[in-house]
């Protein structure tokens, strides 16, 4: 990553989707809306953290990023979309319910990963190292931007897995180390070329919503 001024940078995961809540494989492919939860999700974490003087709010390219972040961009919030931060391809997979035959197939990639294959993909899709060739352009873009110091970014779940190890320092094989729920905070300090994680998968703002 290239140096630049220090930065506050607010990771969250979009809101569920149906696609979430059936347990079907959505990925990079399937540009799905939010259910009501979803959206639900995104008001409460907007109103935990309408306040916070975010210069910039950069997104993925599908709309369920758009959507959990929208009352933001209607209260004005300069936004970007960067195809970088899309969620990983999962090819054919996409769109399957996560049935015996799919878990298979998601466990024989799982162990490849964990052994350090970090090329092997699935049939049509991403490898980690192609998420992150990508990511990497992604925020080496984010953090030459000297003019934008406290920064939200909404994503998605295997994508946040790979750029906090990423970011981190980790390998990819520590990718599951990393928790995710819909709307599930990271907040990372960044300063000469390096972030630290200083909240780990925040969801306070999630607390309402469960009275």
């Amino acid at each position: 990553m290239s140096d630049s001024v220090a930065k506050k940078i607010y990771i969250i995961r979009h809101g569920e989707t149906d696609y979430n809540k059936a347990g079907v494989v959505q990925g990079r492919g399937i540009n799905a809306d939010l259910n009501e939860t979803g959206k639900a999700q995104g008001i409460a974490f907007y109103e935990m953290y309408k306040d916070v003087p975010f210069d910039k709010l950069y997104t993925s390219t599908l709309k369920r990023t758009h959507q959990t972040t929208q009352k933001f961009i209607d209260a004005g919030l300069p936004w970007e979309q960067l195809s970088g931060l899309d969620e990983m391809a999962w090819g054919k997979q996409e769109g399957k319910i996560i049935s015996t035959e799919v878990r298979a197939e998601f466990k024989h990639l799982i162990d490849a990963w964990n052994n350090g294959e970090y090329d092997e993909k699935p049939d049509g899709g991403e490898s980690p190292n192609e998420v992150c060739a990508r990511q990497k352009e992604a925020m080496d873009y984010i953090v030459s931007k000297s003019n934008e110091q406290t920064i939200l970014i909404c994503m998605h779940g295997r994508a946040m897995r790979l750029l906090l190890s990423q970011l981190t320092g980790r390998p990819l094989s520590d990718m599951d180390h990393f928790p995710h729920q819909n709307t599930s905070l990271y907040i990372l300090e960044y300063a000469d070329g390096k972030f630290e994680i200083d909240t780990f998968n925040s969801l306070e703002h999630l607390e309402n919503l469960k009275k």
